[in-house]
């Protein structure tokens, strides 16, 4: 499986900021849309990833505070990134050994959509539950033995 196939499957509604928003303007925009995530972009570029994990360490470093911060301090400026053509189970290794819980999915220099930890394991238990019936399916339709093959 592929990461295409997530992305086939989730759709592919983006939520971006740019560096120089206030950082409470993107974490307004990250509750009222339910996301964990924002894609930071400049000038159509991939420029960092904004989650909970960065604001919260913002809001700590700035003395519980937002303040007048700007997404540019706050962001993940090197972020994790696959393609669509990334196997399942290297983001699963990557997102591991990062830690990471959202990872962009790049073309090129062309973003095409972010898939979450959530989304990786979502696919893999799908995956798996199709697996099972079919197994299941496979044996309840086991051909009988004729009573030649017996003797």
């Amino acid at each position: 499986m592929k990461v295409s196939d997530i992305l086939r499957v989730k759709g592919n509604v983006l939520f971006t900021v740019t560096p120089e928003e206030p950082l409470a303007d993107a974490v307004q925009l990250m509750s009222e849309k339910d996301i964990g995530s924002l894609v930071v972009m400049e000038r159509g570029d991939l420029v960092g990833m904004l989650t909970f994990r960065e604001v919260i360490q913002s809001i700590v470093k700035n003395g519980n505070s937002l303040g007048t911060v700007l997404v540019r301090s706050a962001m993940d400026d090197a972020p994790l990134t696959c393609t669509t053509e990334t196997e399942l189970d290297e983001v699963r290794r990557m997102m591991l050994e990062r830690h990471a819980r959202y990872m962009p999915v790049m073309d090129k220099r062309m973003l095409m959509g972010v898939i979450s930890f959530y989304d990786v394991a979502k696919a893999v238990v799908d995956s798996q539950n199709f697996e099972n019936k079919m197994l299941k399916a496979y044996i309840r339709d086991w051909p009988a033995e004729d009573e030649a093959e017996k003797s």
